[in-house]
C-alpha cells in the first residue's frame, strides 16, 4: 500500500464554497492578488511602449538619419576645368562649406532667432506657445499669416521632407524635430540650419549668401547685413536684394525691430543702424565647352559626391583645341545645316567637342546624342573583316554594277572601274565592292568587328550594312577610328581622367590588340583614302589617315580620321534629315573642316586649296592594267602631283617632274589593257 503524498488532512467537499453550474473544477493555483495583477498590466504597457519606441527610433534612423542634415539640400556647384586650368563650365547651385557657431558674431544667429524662432534656445523642437500664437494671429488677422514652425522644424522639413502642407507631413516634421533635438545640441542644429537654407539667387547656405550679396565671410557680417539675410527666408526669390532691394531693406527693418523686442539690441542701437549696402560677387559664367560640359557632367557629379562647396573637377578638354574646333565650325560654309565635331586622343581622352552651331539656340548634342547613318565611314569594319578573313589590300574585287539579287546598290558617283584592288576600292569608296566584300566574309563577321571596336548602336543584319545604313553616334565612329590609331580596341571616349583601377577591373576591361599585319593593312587603306582618294581634301603634310562618308541623297556628310596623335570626326547635316544642298559629300565641307581644324590642333599650318583642286574625281583616276608575268597585279593612281604605281605588294611614287623608272631587269613590259566600258569587268 502506498503512502499518501501529503500529511495534510483530507478536505471535506462539503466544506468548500458552492460553485456556479458549468464553472468547471476548481483551479489548483491560488487567485492572483490585486497588486500583482496591476504589475502585470503595467509590464505589458511598458513592453508595448518600448516596442513602439524602438519601431519609432528605427523608422527615424532610416527616414531621417542625422548624417543627412550635414549634406547640402541642393547639388553642389561643379566647376569643370580644362587641362590647362581654364573654366569650361559651372553647373549647380551656389553653395559653400558649412558655418560653425564659433566663427559667427552673436548678432548673426540672433537675427535669425528673432524673426524665425524667438524661443529656439528653450523649446524641444516644437514650440506649443509659438503654434498657439500663430493660430491666434491667423484667426484674427486681416489676411496675413504667421507660421508656428521652429528653426528645428524648418531644418527637418528642408532636409528630410517635402514642402506639402498635409497634416501627415506636419506630424512627421514635428516628430523629426524632436528627434533632432534629442541627439544634437542647439549649436549643431543652428549650424546645420544656417548652412542649408535658401537665400535666393540660386544661393544656398549662409557662407555662400554672405559672399554672394556682400562679398565677405560670415564672421564679418554686420547687424544690418545679418538682418537682411535673415529677412530673406520668408520669401527668398521675391525678396532677393539683387532684384528687390527696397523690399529686402523693409524686411530687414522688421528683423532689427524683432531683435530689439527679443532683447538682443537696444532701440537706440537699432535706430542708429544704416541700411545694408550690397557688394554683389557674381560667379564667372562659363565661356566655352557647353556641349562637352553637358556630356561629362553626370560622371563629374558622381566623382564630386554630395559635399559642400564648389568642386573643381579636372577634365580632358583642351582649351586651345576646343576654341579651334568652334572656330572651324563657325567659319565653314554650312548654309542652314548643322555640324558636329569630336576630337580625342588615341586613348579616348576627348579634347574638343562641338555638338552644334549654337548652343544657346539648341543644346542638343549632335556629336553624342544624334544617331545618323555613317555612310562609307562604316567600310572600315567591312575591310577589317576582310583582313581577318585572310585577304590583303592587293587582292582584287569587282567594281562593277551588281545585277543579281534583290539588293543592287550603285556607286555614289555612278562610275565603275572594273576589277581593282581592295586598296583602290577603299580609296574610291566603291559601294559595290564593299557589298561584295560583305557578302564574301559574312554580315555577322562585319558586325563582330564593329562590336569589337566599340559600336553599341543596333546594326541591320543585311548587305545594306556595308554602306552604313545603320544609325551610329558620331562619338562611336571616332572611338572606332581611335582604335586603329592606338592599335588596340576597344577605345572608350571619356571626358574625365581615368581613375585608378583595381586588378579585377583591369582584368575585365583588358584591351585586345590588332595583329601587326591587320593594323598595317587597314592603315594602308586609310592613308590611301585620305591622301589619294575621296578624302584628299583633308590631307595634311604629316601622315594622314581617314575615310569619307556620304549617305543617300546627301543627308549626311562625314569625315573621320587621325593625324599627329589626334583623332577627329566631323559631321554636317540637317536636323530634319533633309538632303544637303548641292549634293554635299564627306570629301567636301567635312574634309575641309577637318583639315582646317587639325592643322591648328597639331600645329601644322596649311593653305586652303580651291574647290576645284579638292574635287575627288581629279585624284581618283585609276587606270586598269594587266601583266602577263608573275610580278602580280599592277594598279596606277594619277593625281595632280604625279603617279602612284602598285606592283603586287610594292608601291612606287613618281612625281610629275621625274621620268618613269623602268621595270626590273629581265621582266617583260606590262601590257596596258584596253579601256573598258562603264559597268563591265576589266578582266584579270
Amino acid at each position: 500500500m502506498t503512502e499518501p503524498m501529503s500529511d495534510s488532512a483530507p478536505v471535506d467537499p462539503m466544506d468548500l464554497p458552492p460553485r456556479e453550474f458549468g464553472a468547471g473544477p476548481p483551479s489548483a493555483f491560488a487567485p492572483p492578488t490585486p497588486w500583482r495583477r496591476r504589475f502585470q498590466i503595467a509590464g505589458w504597457v511598458m513592453a508595448a511602449g518600448l516596442a513602439v519606441l524602438m519601431i519609432l527610433i528605427a523608422w527615424l534612423a532610416v527616414t531621417a538619419p542625422l548624417s543627412r542634415s550635414l549634406k547640402p539640400i541642393a547639388p553642389p556647384a561643379i566647376s569643370l576645368m580644362s587641362t590647362d586650368g581654364h573654366l569650361v563650365a559651372r553647373r549647380g547651385s551656389v553653395i559653400d562649406k558649412p558655418v560653425t557657431m564659433a566663427e559667427l558674431p552673436a548678432h548673426v544667429p540672433q537675427a535669425f532667432m528673432a524673426i524665425e524662432d524667438r524661443r529656439f534656445e528653450s523649446h524641444w523642437g516644437v514650440d506649443p506657445r509659438g503654434i498657439a500664437r500663430a493660430m491666434w494671429h491667423n484667426i484674427w488677422s486681416d489676411g496675413s499669416s504667421q507660421g508656428g514652425s521652429t528653426i528645428t522644424q524648418q531644418l527637418a522639413k528642408g532636409v528630410f521632407l517635402s514642402s506639402d502642407r498635409t497634416f501627415g507631413r506636419k506630424a512627421r516634421e514635428a516628430l523629426i524635430a524632436v528627434w533632432l533635438e534629442a541627439w544634437l545640441t542647439k549649436n549643431q542644429i543652428m549650424e546645420r540650419y544656417l548652412s542649408n537654407v535658401y537665400f535666393g539667387d540660386n544661393v544656398y547656405g549662409l557662407r555662400a549668401a554672405a559672399r554672394h550679396y556682400f562679398n565677405r565671410s560670415p564672421d564679418r557680417l554686420t547687424i544690418p547685413q545679418a538682418a537682411m539675410l535673415a529677412g530673406l527666408l520668408k520669401a527668398p526669390s521675391r525678396l532677393a536684394p539683387t532684384a528687390n532691394l527696397k523690399g529686402a531693406r523693409a524686411r530687414a527693418a522688421l528683423v532689427t525691430q524683432a531683435m530689439v523686442d527679443a532683447g538682443y539690441i537696444s532701440q537706440a542701437d537699432r535706430n542708429a543702424l544704416p541700411p545694408a549696402r550690397l557688394n554683389v560677387h557674381d560667379e564667372p559664367d562659363p565661356t566655352s565647352g557647353t556641349y562637352f560640359a553637358d556630356w561629362v557632367l553626370p560622371q563629374a557629379r558622381d566623382r564630386a559626391g554630395a559635399v559642400y562647396g564648389e568642386q573643381e573637377i579636372a577634365t580632358t578638354l583642351d582649351w586651345r583645341i576646343q576654341r579651334l574646333a568652334e572656330a572651324a565650325i563657325r567659319r565653314a560654309p554650312l548654309g542652314n545645316a548643322q555640324a558636329a565635331l569630336v576630337a580625342m586622343k588615341p586613348d579616348g581622352s576627348v579634347v574638343a567637342m562641338v555638338g552644334g552651331r549654337n548652343y544657346d539656340k539648341s543644346s542638343f548634342n549632335r556629336a553624342v546624342q544624334a544617331k545618323r547613318q555613317p555612310g562609307s565611314t562604316f567600310k572600315l569594319f567591312v575591310y577589317l573583316a576582310a583582313f581577318r578573313a585572310g585577304m590583303t589590300p592587293d587582292d582584287m574585287i569587282d567594281d562593277t554594277p551588281i545585277t543579281t539579287g534583290s539588293y543592287r546598290p550603285a556607286n555614289h558617283s555612278g562610275k565603275y572601274r572594273g576589277r581593282i584592288t581592295l586598296r583602290q576600292a577603299f580609296a574610291a569608296s566603291s559601294n559595290v565592292a564593299a557589298v561584295r566584300l560583305t557578302q564574301k566574309v559574312g554580315v555577322d563577321n562585319v558586325i563582330k568587328v564593329a562590336r569589337d571596336l566599340g559600336v553599341t548602336a543596333p546594326l541591320t543584319e543585311d548587305l545594306s550594312l556595308a554602306l552604313g545604313t545603320s544609325e551610329i553616334p558620331l562619338v562611336e565612329l571616332a572611338e572606332a577610328y581611335a582604335s586603329v590609331a592606338a592599335g588596340a580596341y576597344p577605345i572608350l571616349a571619356h571626358g574625365l581622367p581615368p581613375e585608378e583601377q583595381g586588378w579585377f577591373e583591369k582584368l575585365m576591361q583588358r584591351q585586345r590588340h590588332f595583329s601587326d599585319d591587320q593594323l598595317e593593312m587597314i592603315r594602308d587603306l586609310l592613308s590611301s583614302a585620305a591622301n589619294r582618294g575621296t578624302g584628299s581634301a583633308a590631307a595634311l603634310r604629316t601622315s594622314t589617315f581617314g575615310k569619307t562618308g556620304t549617305t543617300q541623297d546627301s543627308r549626311d556628310a562625314i569625315f573621320v580620321g587621325y593625324a599627329g596623335g589626334l583623332v577627329t570626326a566631323v559631321w554636317i547635316g540637317n536636323d530634319d534629315n533633309t538632303p544637303l544642298p548641292g549634293g554635299a559629300a564627306g570629301g567636301g565641307v567635312p574634309a575641309r573642316i577637318w583639315r582646317n581644324f587639325m592643322s591648328g590642333a597639331i600645329n601644322e599650318p596649311v593653305e586652303d586649296t580651291s574647290d576645284a583642286e579638292q574635287d575627288p574625281d581629279l585624284v581618283n583616276a585609276i587606270a586598269n592594267v594587266a601583266v602577263d608575268t608573275g610580278i602580280g597585279n599592277i594598279g596606277v593612281g594619277v593625281d595632280e602631283g604625279g603617279m602612284t604605281v602598285n606592283i603586287g605588294p610594292n608601291q612606287i611614287r613618281i612625281p610629275s617632274d621625274q621620268p618613269v623608272p623602268l621595270p626590273p631587269e629581265g621582266a617583260p613590259l606590262p601590257r596596258i589593257a584596253p579601256p573598258q566600258p562603264a559597268g563591265e569587268d576589266s578582266g584579270p
